[in-house]
């Protein structure tokens, strides 16, 4: 009998043994199977995350930041152990006892869906294993998925520190609101650091990775809670805080930047305008647009704040002087239902999601608004960010009396007399406060409206090529198109200076004459007859005056003298157009090639620092995620910056090598002439800085296109106004008149802050006074209004009296204007040359090149 029982158990014994092992052979042939062909975790110890590029202006203060995931890499170390303390109670709460995968974890998951029969069925997943399917793995839900989780699992626990591990899982994981990784979850819920947070904050962020979308701190803000609260509790029970203080924060309300508990981190950064997306541009060209939106770089803007916000101001204020004299309103073209404005709430709600510019501060913050109610004069409005009141807030009829609309038939109707001929309930406006000039108190509100003709500006240093500001239109939210560096555009008469360079450059000199006389060329478009703007011609004339007064047909005629190849070349050496791409015809020297305002401008720079070449850059210094400079842009070299034995009287000595695109004498005589420019030539009512200022007006046929490029010793500027798709601005419009304002007020400020000096005069200038209407050498005692000091080069004898035409022949018996305006005329000779003689002319009226 006993041998019997004995027999039974040993067979029972045998059958569980053999079926251990047996499901012991299948496990291990499943986890080898399956682990045979896994990714090898051996990556993740050179973890690079992909991180936010940041962008700092030169005080260090943050202006912009670039991502496709909003990620702060924080390493282990400064993760606060209250977060690490948070998630792991969340998550895991056994992750520094097993060995990547755990048991018991498995176990319960197992028994409540058995007890819930399959209503309760959750994951077991360890942190270690979810940072194998995060990394490593996809996210699909099957056995197979699993078995390779906890396989890798396993093997990433045998090569990671636990701290390592979480790193990766802290790092990467997605907690909504576009933020990955806990160090930008801290700011966008809560506008803190990690170190800041509270205990039921840590709570609140270890509650998102279970399902960010299902703990929406707004939609879902009460399921949330109870999350936070079951996390707080986890913590207790774990031993990571006291029951005091568990007590003292679940009580707590749930609070948010989305809730509107905190201010948005993003309130601290300033609109994104069009430097930092410029910026954005060419490093996604330089770095590739991968590492620059993933690589957590560094770049050390060149931009000055102050100087950038008055550069927006002054070209707003120049779009919208001329916007506002055209007379025209066209509003914003938005419009909400009436049925939405029936409640504020409703309004509100439907007037946030209006898409118009927010971004204009042009004497005050400009806001959306919608139109409530027409009365008989006047225009109740609803304001964007401003509190209703009793009397509610109006736009009275004075102020549309400016405007005329537009009718349906294209046909503009009668100037507006009260608010109701340009305004309808339910249309969204654009307006500001109207504030008293001396007291800043408030008057009434205003419409605004985005002017549709466009510009650019922008300012660098001429000596290091650092773009200290940059507007490429009236709003950045309105267009992004940056018509600084993106618009190609005709530069007209603003080229002028680079046909001048290149005459100077080849022997001319300011006193060298230039017949100022009708031209026909024969084009394979036709007859080409150029004329001056004046549409008047004023015969023998120094080239000083040439450029002063802008004069086209003698920039022609000494294109042809000198030759449009030389004249090309100086342009593609300037950078004013790539290398080969200048056309060589007549025509470019007017100007009529488009270029970039960019680009004009960074050539005047090495006008305005004596002929050296400068590159333009918005960028001082780029470093990698790791701190490791990438990119620096000045490359000069201090020889003795570590020296600590410099006296305090001398700064460090800096060596540069920069090339030199022209002569110095050539850029010297070319800026004094440019100073003639502003002084008595076509931007003198314009411009007035007080100080010494060079530089060149431009306006295209039909003044499609209005520029104005200027500098002093420290500074240079540009502008151009036009129409995107051009069309003419009309007839009294010039690059004087538009962009001068805008240049003047910009540079007033500029002077302030950076200073500005006499122009240095280079070795080899020797001055002699000459008579700037005629080009006449005048003795050095000369004074008077026609008497100008002019640069010659020493050991070269200036010839006077000499005139050039440029080979053009001229017709007989045309009407020329001297310079002291009187009428004179051309005539033939007996002898068959040309003369001009006046009413009064005598031998000596003629000796000073009025023969040609």
């Amino acid at each position: 009998m006993l041998r019997a029982i004995l027999s039974f158990f040993g067979s029972i014994f045998s059958l569980v043994t053999m079926g251990l092992m047996m499901i012991a052979l299948t496990i291990g042939a499943i986890f080898w199977m399956y682990g045979r062909d896994l990714p090898s975790h051996e990556s993740l110890a050179q973890y690079k995350p992909p991180t936010i590029s940041r962008i700092y202006s030169g005080e260090g203060q943050i202006i912009d930041e670039f991502a496709r995931e909003r990620r702060l890499f924080a390493p282990a170390n400064e993760i606060p152990d209250l977060v690490k303390h948070a998630l792991i109670s969340a998550e895991d709460k056994n992750f520094y006892t097993h060995a990547g995968y755990d048991t018991r974890g498995m176990a319960s998951a197992l028994r409540d869906a058995i007890v819930s029969r399959g209503e309760n069925v959750r994951g077991a997943s360890t942190i270690t294993q979810q940072v194998m399917k995060n990394f490593l793995l996809d996210g699909s839900r099957k056995a197979e998925r699993k078995i390779k989780e906890i396989i890798l699992a396993t093997r990433i626990e045998e090569t990671l520190s636990k701290d390592q591990i979480l790193e990766l899982y802290m790092n990467e994981i997605f907690l909504g609101q576009n933020s990955f990784g806990f160090a930008a979850a801290s700011q966008t819920y809560f506008n803190k650091t990690m170190g800041e947070l509270a205990p039921h904050e840590a709570a609140f962020l270890a509650s998102m990775p279970k399902a960010p979308s299902d703990f929406h701190p707004v939609r879902r803000k009460e399921r949330l809670k109870q999350r936070r609260d079951f996390v707080l509790k986890e913590m207790m029970e774990n031993g990571y805080i006291t029951k005091e203080v568990y007590e003292s924060e679940v009580v707590l309300p749930l609070r948010s930047v989305q809730n509107g508990d905190f201010d948005s981190f993003k309130s601290a950064l300033p609109p994104r305008d069009y430097f930092t997306d410029e910026i954005r541009r060419q490093l996604s060209q330089d770095f590739g647009e991968g590492e620059f939106f993933t690589g957590g770089l560094t770049v050390r803007a060149t931009i000055d704040p102050e100087m950038q916000a008055e550069a927006a101001d002054a070209l707003r204020r120049g779009l919208e002087r001329f916007d506002r004299g055209q007379g025209i309103w066209r509003g914003t073209g938005k419009t909400i239902p009436v049925d939405q404005l029936a409640s504020e709430a409703s309004w509100r709600e439907a007037l946030g999601k209006v898409l118009v510019a927010r971004d204009v501060d042009l004497e005050n913050q400009w806001h959306p608004a919608v139109v409530l109610e027409v009365g008989k004069n006047e225009a109740r409005i609803g304001i964007e960010g401003v509190d209703e009141d009793e009397d509610g807030h109006w736009i009275p009829a004075k102020d549309v009396q400016w405007a005329r609309k537009r009718l349906a038939d294209g046909k503009l109707g009668r100037k507006a007399q009260v608010a109701g001929d340009l305004l309808a309930v339910g249309e969204v406006v654009l307006v500001r406060k109207m504030t008293d000039d001396n007291s800043g108190a408030f008057i009434r509100w205003t419409l605004r409206q985005i002017p549709e003709v466009q510009g650019g500006f922008m300012a660098m240093d001429v000596n290091s090529g650092r773009v200290i500001a940059m507007q490429g239109g009236f709003s950045y939210q309105h267009s992004v198109f940056n018509r600084a560096t993106q618009a190609q555009r005709q530069p007209g008469s603003s080229f002028k200076p680079f046909v001048y360079a290149s005459a100077l450059d080849s022997g001319y000199t300011p006193a060298t004459i230039v017949v100022d006389a009708p031209i026909e060329i024969n084009t394979p478009q036709g007859l080409w007859r150029p004329k001056n703007a004046s549409k008047t011609f004023y015969g023998p004339t120094p080239l000083r005056t040439g450029i002063e007064r802008s004069r086209n047909l003698m920039t022609i005629r000494l294109a042809q003298e000198v030759g449009m190849d030389v004249v090309g070349n100086y342009a593609e050496k300037f950078g004013v157009y790539d290398d080969g791409s200048f056309l060589r015809v007549l025509a470019n020297s007017l100007g009529s090639q488009e270029t970039t305002l960019f680009k004009m401008v960074a050539a005047y720079a090495m006008f305005a620092n004596g002929g050296e070449r400068v590159e333009p850059t918005l960028v001082d210094r780029v470093q990698d995620r790791y701190g490791k400079t990438v990119y620096k842009h000045d490359p000069r070299i201090c020889t003795d910056c570590d020296d600590p034995a410099i006296a305090p009287t001398r700064s460090p000595r800096i060596v540069s090598d920069r090339e030199r695109v022209m002569n110095a004498v050539t850029a010297y005589q070319l800026t004094s002439m440019m100073r003639g420019v502003v002084e008595r030539g076509t931007a003198s009512k314009t411009v007035n800085l007080g100080v010494p200022t060079a530089g060149k007006t431009g306006t295209t046929n039909d003044a499609k296109d209005v520029w104005f490029v200027g500098f002093t010793n420290r500074i240079v500027a540009g502008c151009y106004i036009g129409y995107d798709t051009p069309r003419s601005l009309g007839g009294g419009a010039s690059g004087g008149g538009m962009c001068g304002p805008v240049f003047n007020q910009f540079m007033r400020k500029a002077t302030e802050k950076y200073g500005a000096s006499e122009f240095s005069i280079p070795e080899g200038c020797q001055f002699i006074k000459i008579d700037r209407f005629t080009g006449a050498r005048l003795s050095d005692g000369a004074s008077g209004d026609n008497v100008v000091n002019e640069c010659f080069r020493e050991g070269e004898e200036p010839i006077f009296g000499v005139s050039f035409d440029g080979g053009f022949a001229m017709g007989s018996n045309l009407s020329l204007i001297r310079p002291d305006g009187e009428v004179a005329r051309q005539v033939t000779t007996s002898t068959g040359k040309k003369a001009v003689v006046g009413p009064k002319a005598t031998f000596g009226t003629l000796s000073s090149g009025g023969l040609y």
